[in-house]
């Protein structure tokens, strides 16, 4: 089987040659430059009054390299390129996308209650760094009992390392990480072992260097009245908004069609200005939903958003209108304060009863819900979301923002008790919300995970500086020597520091904490992941039964409820009344005293309901 999204502009293979198409509404006249292989030639062209170029050039094949002269000199690549081979300033390539064979044409995806989200990112994961590497590792995550794989951004970025987010060919693979059809080789593996693929996508911003959208159509495509904390927003309710959000919308279906992904997970949507009534969001959610003359795969599309907007999330009857979940950041925080103790930075909001905050979340979803938030000076943040089933939410302990954030890359298992660890562990795994981890958390990792890069040098000191200014507020790094000591963004050693250890495996605690989190998601495969759909929203119940100790429960179909009761805190504690039913998985019970509920105790039922 062969597949490709046709896109209405970029470089689209035709019987007779090649049709290449840009936007450049910014410029008076543009020259299409065909470098080779074989002999070079130019079409100088003007653009319409709506600001397109378009030429069919003959004898054009898979391999070509091509940029586009602007009238000042600058030769630009392509902003819709399949392939920069050589990094972001270099000539665009003609990719063929139907040159690759699948095999993956009985998959149809997986339900949703079945996601078991693994997080990723390429150029760490394997000694390696690459897409083709990642395949030899496939083995492990379905071992492991994870169910998609989830890859931190792709998109073609500035230098040889990055977290992705600073993409700016958002159609193009990055080349470091290998070709197209070396991406598609490892979606393709994925599906053969019954893996779900994800990829995370950056819809409201482009990295530092590199956008050449900018000469070519600036004045249109960005808006410097909207302001992110990566300049200028994206202008998707100017007048030209109907040309900027097709970008998008057709990113997003270059990705599900042409790569076969079966979900995205949209980054820092909270960052999107659109005051249009059907907004940038919707039109890639109803387009991604009802594509035409494709595959009846499950695509499933993901959030992160900061306003905590459940109406983003809404369904008809149990089905997800448009999108199917959000990362919830809350259930992070909470979950972080209990076993840490911290409460800097944004964890403020959360430090004053981490257990009642977890409560809300596992009952409701999110814990802000329009209340006032300290760390963003009163503002108020999140809407109701209790009518949401737990599905709605995707929860963890950790992923790249939380452990990148930090300024060592700390990792949870770093700063905080195996035991309180394991006791978070078990609430994430096997609640009802859609769990994730990131690389290496399974085994109890302790390798940092760092903010890394690699601009140009004109970029190198606005970069270092700004990451030790980040952490300027935090006592420990109030002393600019302190602030020196911060891991240097650009430096090699950085991103060297950052790839995951394999060898960690060969530790007993590594190797026993595999185990742990291996029976924790059979558990979770065999006795919840069954009972998911019954589990509407509005219905749990959670309550706090002593400090630090709290109970949940989400009532079934069938009668029966699923039930939890956990400490989460340093001490025993007595007079607890026990859950009744059949226990389904238990931390750190035993050994304790007669009739107390242990320190870091956690216990997952299935009892009758009262």
């Amino acid at each position: 089987m062969r597949d490709h999204h046709p896109m209405p502009f970029g470089a689209e293979l035709t019987p007779d040659g090649c049709r290449f198409r840009l936007w450049a509404p910014d410029v008076p006249t543009v020259t299409l430059c065909i470098e080779g292989p074989g002999p070079g030639r130019e079409f100088p062209l003007t653009p319409d009054d709506q600001g397109w170029v378009d030429v069919v050039a003959d004898g054009v094949v898979a391999g070509t390299r091509y940029r586009w002269r602007l009238p000042d000199g600058l030769m630009v690549p392509d902003p819709a390129s399949r392939f920069q081979p050589d990094d972001v300033h270099g000539a665009s390539e003609v990719i063929d996308p139907l040159a690759f064979r699948w095999t993956d044409g009985d998959w149809e995806g997986r339900p949703w209650e079945e996601t078991v989200l693994y997080e990723l990112h390429i150029g760490t994961f394997t000694p390696e760094g690459t897409f083709r590497a990642a395949i030899d590792r496939l083995d492990h995550l379905v071992e492991l009992g994870v169910t998609a794989v989830e890859l931190m951004p792709v998109a073609d970025f500035p230098g040889r390392w990055n977290w992705g987010y600073d993409g700016v060919h958002l159609f193009a693979p990055d080349a470091r990480y290998g070709r197209p059809d070396d991406l598609k080789a490892l979606v393709d593996a994925c599906h053969a072992r019954g893996l779900q693929v994800f990829l995370d996508v950056v819809y409201n911003h482009f990295g530092p260097e590199g956008n050449y959208i900018y000469p070519l159509a600036g004045r249109h495509f960005f808006d410097s009245t909207k302001h992110t904390p990566w300049g200028a927003g994206i202008a998707f309710d100017a007048p030209h908004g109907k040309w900027v959000t097709d970008f998008f919308v057709h990113n997003a279906l270059h990705w599900v069609d042409e790569y076969h992904f079966d979900g995205l997970r949209l980054d820092a949507v909270h960052a999107i200005e659109d005051s249009r009534d059907l907004d940038v969001l919707d039109r890639i959610a109803e387009a991604v939903h009802s594509r035409e003359g494709h595959d009846m795969r499950r695509i499933h599309l993901v959030l992160e958003n900061d306003l905590n907007s459940a109406r983003r999330l809404k369904r008809d009857g149990r089905l997800p209108t448009h999108y199917v979940a959000q990362w919830n950041d809350d259930a992070h925080h909470a979950l972080h304060c209990l076993v840490t103790g911290e409460g800097g930075g944004y964890y403020r909001d959360y430090a004053a009863d981490p257990a009642a905050y977890l409560m809300r979340i596992l009952a409701e979803g999110f814990a802000y819900q329009g209340e006032p938030s300290p760390h963003r000076g009163g503002e108020a943040r999140g809407e109701p979301s209790g009518h949401l089933p737990p599905t709605a939410f995707v929860n963890f302990l950790q992923n790249h923002d939380q452990i990148g954030n930090r300024a060592m890359g700390d990792r949870i298992d770093s700063i905080a008790r195996p035991e309180a660890v394991m006791a978070a562990e078990s609430i994430v795994l096997l609640a009802p919300a859609i769990p994730l981890l990131f690389q290496g958390e399974e085994w109890g990792s302790r390798r940092p995970f760092l903010f890394f890069c690699d601009f140009g040098e004109d970029l190198h000191e606005a970069v270092r500086n700004g990451r030790r200014a980040e952490f300027e507020s935090f006592p420990e790094f109030r002393d600019p020597a302190a602030r020196e000591k911060i891991p240097d963004p650009m430096a090699e050693s950085t991103f060297e520091a950052s790839r995951l250890d394999w060898g960690e495996l060969e530790n007993p605690f590594h190797a026993d904490r595999l185990a742990f989190t291996k029976a924790l998601l059979s558990v979770r495969r065999q006795e919840i992941v069954p009972r998911l759909a019954a589990i509407d929203g509005g219905k749990a119940r959670a309550e706090l039964i002593a400090d630090g100790v709290l109970a949940a429960r989400w009532p079934l179909d069938d009668g029966t409820r699923l039930s939890l009761l956990a400490n989460l805190s340093e001490r025993a504690v007595d007079n607890i009344v026990p859950l009744q039913g059949r226990a389904i998985w238990t931390t750190n019970t035993a050994g304790g005293p007669s009739g107390a509920l242990n320190p870091w105790a956690v216990i997952w039922a299935i009892e009758h309901a009262q």
